[in-house]
């Protein structure tokens, strides 16, 4: 038990790579596995190798329906359309009197809702219920979102829960303020 056993270095210059496994390789009809399940003497058995190996092999074409078709236009009623993106534009061209930031970037727009007949209906909050222009706010957005072409009528709606913290505000109205 006391016996000290030698440690046997050897150097190499290089090691050959293993051979790289195939899939072609694993299911070969002429030769048999470890299970011996295959037998190419046997009729049966080559078919059912030459199976195995059609359901590993890749389609070219399993990617062709998917590529042919074509993006959905968008109405103009949802997020990226035609409207929705009049009327931000035109909820960012209101800007709050004490701060200099518009008030889509502000983060008080919480919701825009825009039905196919030209409904919209906005929803919003402002900084404080103390807020200087709590009672003018409300209806300038109501008459810009109006004022949109292809909107029929408008509604705001002012809630007050979420409350706002400065953490709704976008990453360009927060390096517009200096908080970035």
């Amino acid at each position: 038990m006391n016996q000290e056993r030698k440690i046997a270095v050897e150097e190499v210059d290089a090691v050959a790579p293993p051979p790289k496994a195939r899939v072609e390789d694993a299911f070969d009809a002429s030769t048999e596995t470890s299970a011996g399940v295959f037998d190419a003497s046997t009729e049966a058995s080559a078919n059912v190798a030459g199976s195995v190996a059609e359901t590993f092999e890749r389609k070219r074409d399993y990617l062709s329906g998917f590529l042919s078709q074509k993006p959905q236009a968008l109405a103009g009623t949802e997020p990226g359309g035609e409207l929705y993106e009049a009327v931000i534009a035109a909820l960012k061209e209101i800007y709050d009197p004490e701060i200099p930031v518009n008030i889509y970037d502000l983060g008080l727009i919480y919701g825009v809702d825009i039905t196919a007949d030209g409904h919209a209906a906005v929803q919003m909050t402002l900084t404080t219920p103390h807020c200087p222009v709590a009672e003018s706010m409300p209806g300038e957005v109501e008459l810009r979102v109006g004022s949109v072409p292809g909107i029929g009528h408008a509604e705001v709606n002012l809630v007050w829960d979420p409350p706002w913290d400065p953490q709704k505000m976008s990453d360009e109205a927060k390096l517009e303020l200096g908080m970035l």
